[in-house]
């Protein structure tokens, strides 16, 4: 959720890098938020649905076109920012519009991993993310909490004579 509040806060920005964990996620929580308000389209009668011999399909209704309209640049910019991420021109986003395939090119290019290190864009978003400058979703150490009883916190210089043995049993002697 951090990920999503993060894109819509950067509503227009087109400028700098997103990683491939913050596009992802965007496009998750847009995914379900899609199908909620499909669901809710669906019981007030405001969507609409055909059927045919093979199965049916749904429109878009009114709630869902209203939330896409509403998150169209949020989802424009965060793909520019993906493609800035691999040091990319955000022109490139309009591959899309190629018909058939265009969705597919930039499916692949949003799953390929950014350039490491700054680049004309701006920092590596992964270096910020384990500076604290992205939402955490674990995986890196935070300051304050040890990661096992009885073993140094990682990322800190240990201090004082290392200690041996389990939490609750003295150390053992030195020879």
């Amino acid at each position: 959720m951090q990920w999503y509040l993060k894109v819509l806060k950067q509503y227009a920005d087109f400028n700098g890098r997103a990683r491939r964990t913050e596009y992802w996620m965007f496009a998750l929580f847009n995914f379900i938020a899609l199908v909620v308000l499909s669901l809710v389209d669906a019981l007030i009668g405001t969507s609409s649905f055909t059927s045919s011999g093979s199965g049916f399909s749904a429109g878009l209704g009114l709630l869902g076109g209203i939330y896409t309209l509403a998150v169209l640049i949020p989802s424009i910019a965060v793909a520019v920012r993906r493609f800035h991420d691999q040091d990319k021109s955000g022109w490139f986003v309009l591959l899309g519009l190629i018909p058939f395939v265009g969705g597919l090119i930039v499916l692949i290019f949003m799953c390929i991993e950014g350039t490491r290190g700054p680049n004309r864009f701006g920092p590596d978003p992964k270096q910020e993310a384990m500076a604290g400058g992205y939402p955490q979703q674990g995986g890196y150490p935070q300051q304050g909490y040890s990661q096992q009883p009885g073993y140094p916190q990682a990322g800190y210089p240990q201090q004082g004579p290392q200690q041996q043995g389990y939490q609750g049993q003295p150390p053992m002697p030195q020879a």
